[in-house]
């Protein structure tokens, strides 16, 4: 029989594991997840962040729990998925989004930086796909979400000097075709979202570089990403609703991309 919208959408009895899950995207990700049913488990570096995050998804009447791990850290990737499994069972749905960015001139870029930056945004992402996948996801199915940005679909504007999280972005966008086609025969969905700029820590330093009107005014709806922007995009892509989609990125942005082009 069909199943109504609502059951497709249905998360009870899946666990997700949500990287950089602490603020920001990344808890507003894990609390849509953990709205649609799903057992959550965050993970960033701070312990601290991480069980204030967890008690007020607790408080909406949310199974969360906390893993404190570095995924930048090959060892501690490892750690973190054994931890979680022993917690929770199985995951389900991975959501690659600890990030990192760094601004400087492409000319004057320190090594170090881009290094910090490729560690956590894409060999991160790589490595505890890797790693969740071998814990039982290759044999059970389920899905990952990657992280992307409306910054690696292209350059970005002239005030913004970020060439290694644009490279980086950009990457991740191939990584999620390249795993979606060689993990689908294993019934995973790997699929990207692309924000635009929304009111987080990160873009708070270049929404007062740039100026909020500024930033509008690029984005044909005329507003930044708001607490609730990444919620159903989320949910589609982690369920039922959404099985037939994998290999793709969408764009969260105002409809910047599509003025981009």
């Amino acid at each position: 029989m069909t199943r109504s919208v609502q059951q497709l959408f249905d998360l009870k009895g899946k666990t997700a594991l949500v990287t950089g899950g602490s603020r920001g995207l990344g808890l507003q990700m894990a609390q849509a997840l953990g709205e649609a049913g799903a057992r959550v488990v965050l993970t960033s570096r701070k312990a601290g962040d991480l069980e204030q995050a967890a008690d007020m998804l607790k408080a909406q009447g949310i199974n969360a729990q906390w893993i404190a791990a570095d995924c930048a850290n090959e060892a501690d990737i490892h750690r973190l998925v054994h931890e979680t499994t022993q917690l929770v069972g199985q995951i389900d749905i991975l959501v690659n989004n600890a990030g990192a960015s760094w601004g400087a001139p492409a000319e004057d870029h320190p090594t170090a930086a881009w290094d910090k930056v490729m560690n956590l945004n894409i060999r991160g992402y790589f490595l505890l796909s890797q790693a969740v996948a071998k814990a039982g996801m290759l044999e059970h199915g389920g899905r990952i979400i990657n992280l992307a940005s409306i910054a690696g679909l292209g350059g970005n504007p002239v005030e913004m000097k970020t060439i290694a999280y644009n490279t980086s972005k950009g990457a991740v966008l191939n990584f999620t075709r390249a795993l979606a086609a060689e993990w689908g025969p294993r019934n995973i969905n790997v699929n990207a979202i692309c924000p635009g700029f929304f009111r987080t820590k990160m873009a708070e330093v270049l929404i007062d570089t740039m100026g909020e009107d500024v930033m509008t005014s690029r984005a044909p709806l005329r507003r930044l990403g708001d607490d609730e922007g990444l919620k159903g995009l989320t949910v589609l892509l982690a369920s039922d609703a959404g099985k037939h989609i994998t290999g793709q990125w969408v764009a969260v942005d105002g409809g910047v991309s599509a003025v981009l082009g």
